[in-house]
C-alpha cells in the first residue's frame, strides 16, 4: 500500500476508536501484531498477538476508564509501510480522575493492518493515574 493509503488506515483506526466502533478497530490490527508500550509502568511491555494485547493491555486499561480514550490526531507522517501519529488523548477513570496524555505512535502496516506498533507516552502520568 502507498504511504497515503497507510495514513488513511491509521486515520480510520482513530476515528473508529473515538466512535466506540471496536469491531473496526480490531479489524485493523493484525492477528500477529507486536505492540510495545515503552517504559516500566504497570501497562508497559510488548504484547504479541491480538489476544495477548486485548487480555494484558486493552482490557485492563479500558476496564478502568469511564468511556475509553478520545484520541485527537495532531499529525500523521508516512513513509513506505510506516506511519507516525502524534495524538492527544483524553479520558477519565471510573473514579473521576482525568487521564489526558500525549502520544507518539510508530506504526508499521502490512496489508492494511497494524503489524507492529511502538507507543511513546508520558509514563509518569500512567503511573500516577493507574499505579
Amino acid at each position: 500500500m502507498s504511504a497515503q493509503e497507510n495514513k488513511h488506515v491509521v486515520r480510520k483506526f482513530f476515528e473508529a476508536g473515538n466512535a466506540g466502533d471496536m469491531d473496526t478497530v480490531m479489524s485493523l490490527i493484525a492477528d500477529d501484531v507486536v505492540w510495545t508500550d515503552i517504559g516500566t509502568t504497570s501497562l508497559s511491555g510488548t504484547y504479541r498477538g491480538k489476544k495477548e494485547l486485548t487480555e494484558r493491555l486493552l482490557g485492563p486499561l479500558f476496564g478502568r476508564l469511564k468511556s475509553g480514550i478520545n484520541m485527537q490526531l495532531q499529525r500523521l507522517i508516512a513513509e513506505d509501510d510506516y506511519v507516525v501519529a502524534q495524538t492527544l488523548g483524553s479520558a477519565e477513570t471510573l473514579d473521576g480522575v482525568p487521564y489526558n496524555n500525549s502520544y507518539c505512535w510508530i506504526i508499521r502496516l502490512r496489508d492494511g493492518q497494524f503489524a507492529e506498533l511502538t507507543e511513546f507516552l508520558d509514563t509518569e502520568l500512567v503511573t500516577s493515574v493507574f499505579g
